[in-house]
């Protein structure tokens, strides 16, 4: 703990960001760097805990006041190197993590969190201009070959501990390039591809290979590929989206939201040469259906084209500004988020139910709505407010309310057993949070189509704790050879 009263003497610094006004006419990431001092100042206030909370709230257990002290110091390659041996891949966490680390800051109790984030994203990208990030070469090779099937957190995570081992390892991606919905799903203004590319770069000069384009069932068999590698390992995540069977739904002007973000990241990066008409919201009327970061997302990057107007609705109530007794520390705080790209402009509402979409020779023209009051969130019920129907004029309506679970075409190939949710079932290894075998011996699954749709921090760990599930069954295999 280098500064004993940091807590006491430096508040919470807000991150630099460029104008709203400035940032709308680009894709580009705006969140900038504070000064060396700033970084000082603010590493000083963590208060280094006897108990730190903030590793139980990152799922990686990343040491967070051992680098915070590390920084007060300045001592930024020591930073990383603290950093490095518990997160793969800080340069993404830092970025687009919602960071329940913070949430769960003792600082947090009564005052404002550390701002753990942003110094972890410094540290990363120090690391890279630095040279301290390199590519990590095994000393010797073991001779196990090992498949990962999907290439976005959970799948580079696993590839990369694995290559750490000295396995060789082919990770299989079915789009054209490396990163998953950290590629496709996430905007440029939050996650400029080319930090995906650094890292892959990394990545295959350690001698991982990729295959891209490269769809398990087509492309090259379940049989081919069983017989090809030692081990599998599935991170295909949970990439069906929820849909609104309601009355219109099949008017033109309704889509999925990842089809719209997919849509625009391909433009940006080329891939795709010009704008679909059906996905542009140039001088269109916008709304976006659910509440979380996906939604958030779709308002940022329909600004950016240049809508019309942008109006987010949510199904759930409004969230309180703070805490509730119900809601105490160091659990994740049900409050209301306000993201940047809210900040740039949007008309948001809760508690309103989805009727119909509403239109006129084929076309999205609006959405009928009503308002709900809930009786029991826990059980998920609810009622209609009379007469508080209303339509809300549209061209545009994106379908942001969630996952529902992975592709079960792969599963169902691989002939794997799946749990009450449809996620793929894993044995349990007690040590390693039941991230482990499928019901298949040496085929392993991790990430969202094994937990369920949920955050980049959770994948990276997963994909750590199924690597090592698979070198432990190797070096079980070799005992008893």
């Amino acid at each position: 703990m280098g500064d004993i009263q940091g807590f006491l003497r430096y508040g919470r610094e807000r991150k630099n960001k460029q104008a709203a006004s400035q940032r709308l006419q680009h894709f580009k990431e705006f969140v900038e760097p504070w000064n060396e001092q700033q970084y000082h100042e603010q590493a000083a206030r963590c208060m280094d805990c006897g108990v730190p909370f903030c590793h139980q709230g990152c799922p990686l257990g990343n040491k967070i006041p051992d680098f915070n002290d590390a920084v007060y110091r300045g001592q930024w390659k020591e930073a990383w190197e603290v950093l490095k041996s518990t997160n793969n891949f800080p340069e993404f966490t830092g970025r687009i993590c919602p960071a329940p680390c913070e949430a769960s800051c003792v600082l947090g109790l009564n005052n404002a969190a550390v701002n753990i984030e942003h110094i972890e994203l410094e540290i990363a990208e120090r690391a890279f201009q630095e040279g301290w990030e390199h590519a990590i070469v095994p000393s010797d090779d073991t001779g196990y070959r090992v498949a990962v099937v999907g290439s976005g957190p959970a799948g580079l995570a696993a590839a990369e501990e694995l290559r750490k081992q000295g396995h060789s390892v082919t990770v299989f991606e079915r789009d054209e390039a490396p990163g998953g919905l950290l590629r496709l799903g996430i905007p440029d203004f939050k996650l400029d591809k080319t930090v995906i590319d650094r890292r892959i770069e990394l990545m295959q000069r350690a001698g991982i290979d990729f295959c891209c384009n490269t769809e398990i069932g087509n492309d090259i068999g379940v049989t081919e590929l069983e017989e090809r590698f030692d081990a599998i390992v599935l991170c295909v995540g949970a990439t069906v989206p929820r849909d609104l069977p309601i009355p219109g739904r099949s008017l033109s002007g309704v889509h999925f939201a990842m089809d719209f973000l997919s849509h625009q990241n391909r433009l940006i990066s080329g891939k795709v040469d010009r704008i679909s008409p059906e996905l542009n919201a140039k001088n269109k009327k916008v709304l976006v259906i659910g509440g979380g970061d996906t939604g958030a997302d779709c308002v940022g990057t329909s600004n950016r084209q240049g809508a019309l107007c942008v109006t987010q609705i949510e199904l759930m109530e409004k969230p309180p500004e703070e805490r509730t007794v119900t809601n105490p520390w160091p659990e994740w705080p049900m409050t209301l988020k306000t993201s940047s790209s809210h900040e740039e402009g949007v008309a948001r509402d809760w508690s309103v139910l989805t009727k119909r979409f509403i239109g006129e020779d084929g076309k999205l023209t609006g959405v009928e709505t009503i308002r709900i009051r809930w009786t029991d969130k826990a059980k998920f019920r609810y009622e209609e407010i009379p007469g508080s129907k209303e339509v809300i004029e549209c061209d545009l309506a994106f379908l942001a309310i969630g996952f529902a679970h992975h592709e079960k075409s792969l599963s169902t190939l691989f002939g794997l057993e799946l749990d009450p949710n449809g996620n793929v079932k894993t044995t349990g290894f007690k040590a390693l949070k039941k991230t482990g075998e499928t019901s298949r011996s040496m085929i392993f699954a991790a990430g969202d189509c094994r937990r369920g749709q949920s955050l980049v921090v959770w994948a990276i760990a997963e994909g750590r704790r199924a690597a090592m599930a698979v070198n432990n069954s190797f070096e079980k295999a070799a005992l008893q050879a």
